[in-house]
């Protein structure tokens, strides 16, 4: 088992690396402070991301799937383990941007995950956010209220979202609703609603503890008439394995959540090690039992973040091998999101006051962190889902 970085996407990370520290980290404090402010500057970064992406394999939102009619054979490295590793880079510099990258929506994900040919082109270059959280509705995805009715060639959507990841900015929402309230979890579908739809509303921008250069919002649907072509996947309702459609959205997201924490947690790790770079072996040639406590507690951080990042990989090369991957997309997220959180707090505390304040980073990085464990299912979640994979448990066994 090969844990290296595949060879072929050196020139891609040492790209995004680059980006993050000459693009991202020098606007980071801007935009912190800046709450809801639009970052210009990644106008002119996200036509370099297109180019890329349109080169083939990319920093790409939207390749949370194999690429459509790949017929490829044998051990495969493609579009989620590149995507994977760019998106570590990326949010080494910040994740607040990274989550404001025009196109790189996690609607693309949803789209990529269950829209048909059509579809895909059809949608293809739109920057897609995804709104699945309601009033009341936030960890069980199965109780959305939200209502698409079918009316002639449309569908009428009545509800409301929050916590829409880039609601306000996108071109289109990706919005989950339900066709039929007594079918449960079988009726649940996406659709693709585009910005400006008559009856979709946004009704506010929520203030946040970090991730502020992302916008996050409220959006209500009173009335929203959408084409019954932007229902993403298949229109009829299979009570055996409906929701598992639009499920596997979150397959494909939950390792990306996973590359955000151990970006982010990778910042960290770098500069507490920079401040007691006089207190730890670089060699690691020193036993772990005589080393200094602060060098001992900084190997251990270093420890769990290189085994969030390999569960990351793993996850992210099952996708691209077409081997199901829902156990080690939670088991990724997981990890990686409760690995973050320790982490980027740790170097807070082992800082102290330089740590502490805003000539550091290190602070933004702790507020930025806990998201990555909230969003996209919650730790207690993952671990839910985890355990439903090992016992062999349906949902309505193991709740």
């Amino acid at each position: 088992m090969n844990l290296q970085n595949p060879k072929k996407f050196k020139m891609l990370i040492d790209q995004a690396h680059e980006v993050a520290l000459n693009v991202l980290r020098p606007i980071s404090r801007k935009y912190d402070k800046a709450e809801h402010a639009y970052p210009k500057e990644l106008d002119m970064l996200s036509s370099l991301v297109d180019g890329m992406n349109q080169s083939g394999d990319g920093l790409n939102a939207g390749a949370a799937v194999n690429k459509r009619g790949d017929t490829q054979t044998g051990n495969k490295n493609g579009v989620n383990m590149s995507t994977a590793l760019s998106v570590v880079e990326m949010c080494y510099g910040d994740t607040g941007l990274l989550l404001s990258m025009p196109r790189q929506g996690l609607g693309n994900s949803a789209i990529a995950a269950v829209a048909n040919d059509e579809q895909l082109k059809r949608f293809d270059g739109v920057w897609a956010a995804m709104a699945i959280t309601e009033p009341g509705c936030g960890s069980d995805s199965a109780a959305i209220r939200t209502t698409a009715t079918l009316d002639g060639d449309h569908y009428i959507l009545n509800g409301e979202k929050i916590f829409v990841t880039s609601g306000e900015r996108a071109d289109a929402v990706v919005v989950w609703a339900t066709l039929d309230k007594k079918l449960g979890r079988a009726a649940i579908k996406s659709f693709v609603v585009e910005k400006g739809t008559p009856g979709m509303n946004i009704d506010r921008l929520e203030h946040k503890l970090g991730i502020k250069a992302s916008d996050t919002a409220a959006i209500s649907f009173i009335d929203c008439r959408v084409p019954a072509a932007n229902l993403l996947g298949n229109a009829e309702i299979d009570v055996a394995k409906g929701f598992a459609g639009v499920m596997e959205t979150f397959d494909n997201t939950r390792p990306l959540v996973a590359t955000m924490a151990i970006g982010c947690a990778k910042a960290s790790l770098e500069r507490i090690k920079e401040i007691f770079k006089d207190s730890i072996d670089p060699t690691y040639a020193t036993p772990y039992l005589q080393s200094s406590n602060i060098a001992a507690q900084i190997y251990r951080m270093e420890a769990e973040w290189e085994a969030a990042r390999l569960l990351m990989i793993k996850a992210a090369w099952m996708a691209d091998n077409k081997i199901p991957n829902s156990r080690e997309a939670s088991i990724s997220k997981a990890k990686a999101g409760r690995i973050a959180n320790e982490i980027t707090l740790k170097c807070v505390e082992l800082a102290t006051c330089v740590g502490y304040n805003e000539d550091e980073l290190l602070e933004k990085w702790a507020r930025d962190s806990k998201i990555l464990d909230i969003f996209e299912g919650t730790q207690q979640i993952q671990q839910l889902i985890i355990a439903r994979r090992e016992l062999g448990k349906t949902s309505s066994e193991l709740k």
